[in-house]
């Protein structure tokens, strides 16, 4: 009997995907779904691909597979993960390798890592970004767990996976539950720089009455720039360039302002919390989306409250300014994320290359962008970068363009459009670079009420003062 590769639980459209991808690449791969339409479409859509079939019993697709058997999960995370692990589990043997490529949360990941391996089974978290386009033609990867196990995996994960200069964006990250932990992070990084070009979109459109068209074409010359080049600067200038073909309007018009969220994002923000790396302009992502969900509360309040501001000012310089906010804000957002999977790394023992995560994140996922090789080149100078702010190169940057995000924001304070994130990446920025904070008072206040004591700068030992007297 033929023997394949790899195998595939799930074959909805990004299992689907990536199995083809896998053939592409001259793979033999099986896919495994209960919905027989789903197992025979797969070997329809392959066509001249011999090296692919589809079957909807799980005894059958286990003992096709190449031993050590290497079977991806790609089904919804939580309890369909458990559930497909357990009709594995008979069928596997020692040294058989489950691989789940789904988002899901890391602390679930720790637990399955430890559960399979009282079976001497390995079992690995991955995070895989790109959509469906990516899982096709090239996704970044990031897979965490028993690094010995992962080369079984390697060939063809760095086949398959998104080209940069040659490099595959796909990488060891380390032990246990890293890959999901990265691609969290990846995913709370994404949702702050959405929502930053949201609010760089709602300046232009709603405070500066800027035309469609030309705020449209703002985007594309970013997108054209060495500093600004990122998928979700390029697809937010094909999203303000579509048409609605029911109207006469343009389709961004007719969009409801309730966003939605499968919870990535506050999963980033609660864990930051929990081991204090601070990533303030993600919380802040997270909580606009929430804030939108309020919608007639929030027609209730524009009611109640009224702001008319005019705002004189030259518009094409304004767009420079602009342009350098938009990439102080940025970068100050990716430093957080960085800064929070260094904490990570220490705190977990995962053990994180942030030169390669860097490196990983330059292709194929959806926060790929320009910028990433400059970060990749801060890791190389120092492995141990606490925060990419220490960086000389990037603060040269960060230092230029300082007065153009103070200018956009107080802008925005002005017309009394909401710059969330814009408004926090300042604060963090200003905040990491005070040599003194003022949590000196809350020190104090901690121990007037309830006796917390505090620690002074002239002596060693905690203190105790009896205010009230």
């Amino acid at each position: 009997m033929k023997k394949f590769d790899f195998g595939m639980v799930g074959l909805g459209v990004m299992g689907r995907n990536l199995l083809l991808n896998m053939a592409d690449h001259d793979f033999s791969v099986v896919g495994l779904d209960l919905d027989a339409e789903k197992a025979a479409s797969l070997e329809q859509e392959a066509q001249e691909k011999h090296q692919i079939k589809g079957t909807t019993d799980v005894k059958e697709f286990v003992n096709l597979i190449e031993k050590p058997r290497a079977i991806m999960l790609l089904v919804p995370a939580g309890k369909p993960v458990d559930s497909v692990i357990g009709s594995l589990l008979e069928h596997l043997e020692e040294g058989d390798i489950v691989v789940d490529g789904g988002n899901s949360y890391f602390p679930d990941t720790d637990r399955r890592v430890k559960e399979l391996a009282e079976k001497n089974i390995h079992f690995f978290g991955m995070g895989i970004s790109g959509g469906e386009k990516g899982a096709r033609f090239g996704p970044s990867m990031m897979p965490g767990g028993d690094k010995g196990a992962y080369e079984r995996l390697r060939p063809i994960f760095e086949a398959v996976a998104a080209k940069v200069d040659g490099e595959p964006c796909v990488s060891y990250l380390g032990s246990g539950s890293a890959g999901n932990y990265v691609k969290m992070v990846h995913n709370g990084i994404e949702y702050a720089i959405m929502q930053l070009l949201a609010e760089t979109y709602d300046l232009l459109n709603r405070g500066l009455k800027v035309q469609d068209k030309r705020i449209q074409k703002l985007f594309d010359q970013w997108n054209n720039s060495k500093e600004l080049e990122s998928y979700l600067v390029e697809i937010t200038a094909d999203i303000l360039n579509q048409d609605d073909p029911l109207t006469d309007k343009k389709l961004i018009h007719l969009i409801s302002d309730t966003a939605k969220a499968k919870g990535t994002g506050k999963w980033t923000s609660q864990n930051a919390m929990d081991i204090q790396a601070p990533v303030p302009s993600i919380d802040l992502a997270v909580n606009m989306r929430d804030i939108s969900k309020y919608k007639e509360e929030r027609i209730s309040a524009s009611n109640i409250y009224n702001w008319e501001a005019q705002k004189d000012l030259d518009l094409e310089a304004f767009l420079e300014k602009l342009k350098d906010a938009f990439y102080f804000a940025m970068i100050t957002t990716y430093a957080q994320g960085m800064a929070q999977l260094h904490i990570a790394s220490k705190e977990y023992n995962y053990g994180l290359d942030l030169e390669e995560v860097s490196k990983i994140w330059r292709g194929g996922c959806i926060i790929r962008a320009s910028v990433l090789e400059n970060f990749r080149k801060a890791y190389r100078k120092n492995p141990e970068l606490p925060n990419l702010l220490l960086d000389k190169d990037l603060a040269a940057d960060l230092n230029s363009k300082q007065s153009a995000i103070r200018e956009v924001l107080n802008t925005g304070i002005s017309l009394g459009i909401p710059l969330s994130v814009y408004g926090t990446t300042v604060s963090y920025f200003d905040a990491y670079r005070s040599e003194i904070l003022p949590t000196n008072l809350i020190q104090a206040q901690r121990d007037y009420f309830g006796s917390h004591s505090y620690e002074r700068i002239d002596r060693e030992g905690t203190f105790h003062t009896e205010w009230e007297d």
